[in-house]
């Protein structure tokens, strides 16, 4: 089984993980910081964003290829996880504050919501089967 919607949600992640690097490298070239964050408050914001990102996503990628191997996710899974990825941007835009700052409550909302969708269809499949 090819399990298209846990590669294409794997190659976003990772697309997104070398934005989020990006994003750190921008601000420690613009300070000279080379380890820490050297008390610089954005160095934080974004190295938080992208731990975050790290804390999260993995969890939630083994749930869609769990959930695609089970043949269970049809029409839906690629659009949950399109809007994970998705919160995922806004999440990250958001830790920088300012007129994004909106955007850390809806990715960490839709972070958890979509964790929670997916654990749930989850376990609703390991009963089902039981």
């Amino acid at each position: 089984m090819f399990l298209t919607v846990t590669l294409a949600s794997a190659a976003a992640a990772a697309l997104l993980n070398v934005w989020l690097m990006i994003r750190i490298g921008a601000v420690r070239r613009a300070n000279n910081i080379h380890v820490g964050d050297g008390g610089n408050e954005l160095l934080e914001r974004r190295m938080r964003a992208q731990a975050n990102f790290i804390e999260n996503t993995p969890i939630v990628l083994v749930l869609i290829a769990a959930i695609e191997l089970a043949e269970l996710g049809s029409w839906w899974l690629p659009i949950v996880a399109a809007i994970y990825i998705a919160g995922r941007i806004a999440h990250a835009l958001g830790m920088d504050g300012g007129r994004w700052a909106t955007g850390r409550m809806i990715g960490t909302i839709v972070s958890m919501v979509t964790a929670l969708w997916l654990a749930g269809v989850a376990t609703g499949a390991v009963l089902a089967a039981a």
